[in-house]
């Protein structure tokens, strides 16, 4: 069998065929990511595998019906490839607020132990055909009648609280479309956070812009958000006018700004930024800005771009196994060398992992071959 890395990022960018759709725990279609995708796990690690996308219907891999341990093998041209397992559905899913709203409404089951949520399902930047970010699909969701505009501190705390309990979630992210003001978010994550934490014990990780005030990474620090996830995407300039229009009217420079402060409220390695490989930066470009990254103690999580339907990047092409292979395991040298890992980080996307190969070239450190 490839090793533990290789496997993970050939699913992940080729994506798998399943014999029963209905094995491990629901898939969702469009919207919020992510989507698309059905969590497995290899290795003792639990990742997204894209299910319902253009490159997971070509796929060349093969998923065999699970048995009765929901284990399940992989075959590629008939021949095996790997083991996987299917976590099981969350248990908290099949419950309600008092005035009827679905809890998974308000948040839903990443991988297998993290409740992630978006407190406000809308943005300015979706909002406007010339400022949207291309590969965005937040408004789906709310659009199809699966989600709510806006989760109250209180609808949180109740399904966080029932999440711990049911199911043993161990931690949280919680992102948010941006609104029109100047905190970018940090106040209603901030309030967010405060009604979780006083209902449970629960790591939280916040995702927004960056403030224009660097005092709210302080206070949503005071509120009880643990980690801090303030997301490029994409890094060259050009390409991010091109691909996030609105988003890049924000310059590297505030974000670079708002990292350093962040890290000194948050702590070397508690601040993350999502970068999407495959959107057209060059290999080189994402190593270069992750070498800016780790050096001031931000974790560059790296995952592929997965296009989603009904959004005006939905035919892009996912990048190849090669191509995550020249960033992967050099990148995982690199936040190794700065003193980082996943497993340092209290919460959110870079601790959870599941979206990118990253954190297994981290722990196996694996050769760096890609898969023919």
């Amino acid at each position: 069998m490839p090793d533990t890395g290789s496997v993970i990022t050939d699913l992940q960018t080729r994506g798998m065929r399943m014999i029963d759709p209905r094995a491990g725990a629901d898939s969702r279609r469009g919207g919020a990511g992510p989507t698309d995708h059905k969590a497995v796990t290899i290795d003792g690690l639990t990742v997204m595998i894209p299910v319902h996308t253009h490159a997971a219907f070509d796929s060349p891999y093969i998923v065999d019906a699970p048995d009765a341990e929901g284990r399940a093998r992989v075959t590629r041209d008939g021949t095996f490839f790997a083991e996987i397992s299917f976590p099981k559905r969350a248990s908290f899913l099949d419950l309600a607020t008092a005035d009827g709203i679905p809890y998974g409404h308000i948040a839903q089951l990443h991988a297998k132990d993290v409740l992630a949520t978006t407190v406000l399902q809308t943005c300015i930047r979706y909002e406007s055909r010339k400022k949207t970010c291309k590969f965005c699909a937040i408004g789906q969701s709310l659009a199809a009648g699966r989600t709510i505009a806006h989760k109250t501190p209180a609808q949180l705390a109740e399904v966080a609280a029932a999440a711990v309990k049911l199911d043993g979630v161990k931690h949280m992210v919680m992102t948010t479309g941006t609104p029109a003001g100047k905190d970018r978010g940090a106040q209603v994550l901030a309030d967010s956070a405060e009604a979780i934490r006083a209902a449970v014990d629960l790591p939280l990780q916040a995702q927004c812009e960056p403030p224009e005030d660097d005092a709210w990474h302080r206070r949503m620090k005071d509120a009880g958000i643990d980690s801090l996830g303030m997301h490029l995407e994409v890094v060259t300039p050009e390409l991010r006018a091109e691909i996030m229009p609105g988003k890049a009217q924000v310059p590297l420079e505030k974000y670079f700004d708002s990292f350093a402060a962040a890290v000194d409220v948050f702590g070397w390695g508690q601040v993350s930024t999502y970068i999407l490989a495959g959107l057209g930066d060059t290999p080189e470009a994402i190593l270069e800005m992750s070498e800016r990254l780790t050096a001031i103690g931000v974790y560059p999580f790296v995952v592929p771009f997965v296009p989603v339907s009904g959004t005006p990047l939905e035919s892009h092409a996912a990048p190849t196994p090669a191509f995550m292979h020249s960033v992967l395991p050099p990148l995982a040298a690199m936040i190794r060398k700065a003193g980082m890992s996943a497993e340092d980080i209290k919460a959110g996307c870079g601790r959870c992992g599941a979206c990118s190969a990253l954190s297994a070239f981290e722990k196996f450190a694996p050769k760096e071959k890609a898969l023919a």
